[in-house]
């Protein structure tokens, strides 16, 4: 019973845990921009414009921070990084994209804003890229 009621966290909990949040995140998004990628790469551009940059350049951010940034918070590398630039990606659609839209509408987009958030708190955790570098250069 003290365990269940213990509020520290379990270090080597939380560095599986965060190994396992990580992948399956970003293997989620990364289906959500796959097909995205693959219609930048057939050159047929139609996609919204929300934020005025245009079609095309629009397309190109939300594939990279769909795609790239997936594969690194995958493997754990720039992990931050890649968070920031996937936390913007999913305010613009929140906030903008779905600004209007009733919540059951937007609410992925809150949901993946809010796990990107923590990812940019906690780090990628013990089991990625940036704890190896990290380990490398102390």
């Amino acid at each position: 019973m003290k365990r269940l009621f213990n509020t520290a966290p379990n270090p080597d909990l939380l560095n599986l845990w965060l190994f396992i949040f990580r992948i399956a995140i970003g293997v989620l998004m990364l289906i959500h921009g796959w097909p995205k990628f693959q219609t930048l790469m057939l050159g047929n551009i139609q996609f919204a414009d929300p934020i005025g940059l245009g079609p095309g350049l629009t397309l190109g951010l939300v594939v990279f921070a769909e795609v790239l940034c997936s594969i690194l918070i995958i493997i754990g590398f720039a992990t931050r990084l890649a968070a920031i630039v996937l936390i913007i990606n999913m305010a613009v659609a929140f906030f903008v994209v779905h600004g209007s839209d009733p919540l059951p509408k937007k609410e992925l987009a809150l949901l993946y804003l809010l796990i990107y958030i923590t990812l940019l708190v906690t780090g990628s955790g013990k089991y990625g890229v940036d704890s190896q570098l990290s380990k490398k250069r102390r």
